[in-house]
C-alpha cells in the first residue's frame, strides 16, 4: 500500500485475514475507513508475500494495486467516487465526461455490474485469485443489486468480494445475507488524535474536529482538508440561533444539513438532561421547547433525502438558517 494504513484499519487487517470467507461486508458510519479496510484485504489477498498482518507492500502485485493497474481486482464504484479516489473510469465514460455530455454517476450503474461479471468469469492473470471491491455498497441500485446477488452466491473460481459500507441498512436483505458481516471498530479518542497530528492537523484543531465529526477521524480530517477551522465549529451554535447566514460561507448544502443535525441533536440532548456529542454545552443556546426541536428535527430528515437535487443554494441555506433559528428561539 503506498500510505500507511491507520492503526485500527491494521489491527481489522489482521483479525479479518484469520477468518475465512469469500464476501464479507465492512458496515459502519463514515469516516471509520471502510474504503481503506476493504483496499488492505484486496491487497493482502493478492499480494504475492502476504503476512499475517497483511499485504508486502514491495511486490510487483502491491505496486499494480498502488498505481491502480492490477488485473486481478475489480473496483465496483460510483463514477464520481472513482474519480475522487484516482481510479481510471471505462473509455466509454471518460469519453462522455471529457466530451460534457453528463456529469459522473453518483450511484453504480448496471453498465459496471456487468463488467464485473465478465471480470469475474476470467481467469486470474497473476494466479493468486481475484478480488472485486465495492464501494460505497449502498450505491448499488435494485437492478445492479439483484444483477450481483448470483454471482456474490455461487462465484467462480477463486474469487472474492469485499463490500463496504456506510449505510448497510440500504442494502437489500438478500446482499446482506450472502455476506460476513464485519463492524467496524471505533479507534479510541487517544488513538484518533494522535492519528489526526500524523496527517498535519493541528493540535489546537484535532480535539474540536473529531468531536465535530462525532468521534470518526476520518470525517475530522475531511473537515480540516476542507478548510473548516476549530472556532468557526464553536462559534457555529450561536450564529445558527442570531440567523447569520454567513457562518456557513463555502459550505455545501450537505455539509450545512449535516451541521444543522448535530447542532439539533445536541440541543435536544442539553434539553432533555443529557450530555451534548459534537459541540460543547457552554457553546449551545438554551432552547426551551422540546415540540419545536423535533419538529425541526424532522423537517431536516426530510430535506437530507432531497439535499441532492438542483435547489438554488442561497434560497436553501437561508431556509435552513431560518428554520433553525426559529427552533432554537422558540419558547416551550
Amino acid at each position: 500500500m503506498s500510505a500507511a494504513p491507520a492503526p485500527w484499519i491494521r489491527a481489522q487487517t489482521t483479525q479479518l485475514l484469520t477468518q475465512r470467507g469469500h464476501a464479507w461486508l465492512l458496515a459502519g458510519p463514515s469516516g471509520l475507513g471502510q474504503y481503506e479496510l476493504a483496499l488492505s484485504l484486496a491487497a493482502a489477498w493478492l499480494c504475492d508475500q502476504p503476512s499475517t498482518q497483511g499485504a508486502c507492500g514491495h511486490c510487483q502485485s502491491c505496486h499494480a494495486l498502488n498505481v491502480r493497474t492490477h488485473a486481478d481486482l475489480c473496483v465496483l464504484m460510483p463514477e464520481a467516487v472513482l474519480l475522487a479516489l484516482g481510479w481510471p473510469l471505462a473509455q466509454s465514460a471518460q469519453a462522455d465526461l471529457d466530451s460534457a455530455k453528463r456529469k459522473p454517476s453518483k450511484e453504480i450503474k448496471v453498465e459496471a455490474l456487468r463488467e464485473a461479471i465478465e471480470f469475474s468469469q476470467r481467469s486470474s492473470a497473476r494466479g493468486r485469485g481475484k478480488v472485486v471491491l465495492v464501494y460505497p455498497a449502498e450505491r448499488m441500485n435494485h437492478v445492479t443489486a439483484n444483477g450481483l446477488l448470483k454471482t456474490l452466491e455461487e462465484p467462480a473460481g477463486e474469487l472474492k468480494f469485499v463490500l463496504a459500507s456506510e449505510a448497510a441498512h440500504q442494502l437489500l436483505p438478500t446482499i446482506r445475507s450472502r455476506c460476513l458481516w464485519h463492524s467496524m471498530v471505533w479507534p479510541q479518542q487517544p488513538v484518533a488524535l494522535n492519528w489526526l497530528q500524523e496527517q498535519a492537523v493541528p493540535e489546537s484543531q484535532a480535539e474540536v474536529l473529531l468531536r465535530a465529526a462525532g468521534g470518526r477521524p476520518q470525517d475530522a480530517l475531511a473537515y480540516f482538508q476542507q478548510g473548516r477551522k476549530a472556532e468557526v465549529w464553536q462559534a457555529l451554535p450561536g450564529a445558527v440561533a442570531r440567523g447569520e447566514v454567513a457562518i456557513f460561507k463555502d459550505w455545501s448544502p450537505a455539509q450545512v444539513l449535516d451541521a444543522l443535525h448535530k447542532l439539533c441533536h445536541d440541543a435536544l440532548a442539553a434539553l432533555s438532561g443529557a450530555a451534548p456529542r459534537f459541540f460543547d454545552l457552554a457553546q449551545l443556546p438554551k432552547a426551551n421547547s422540546l415540540l419545536a426541536l423535533t419538529a425541526w428535527s424532522r423537517t431536516l430528515s426530510a430535506t437530507s433525502r432531497s439535499v441532492e437535487h438542483p435547489y438554488n443554494n442561497g434560497l436553501l441555506l437561508e431556509a435552513l438558517v431560518n428554520q433553525a433559528s426559529l427552533a432554537l428561539s422558540s419558547r416551550a
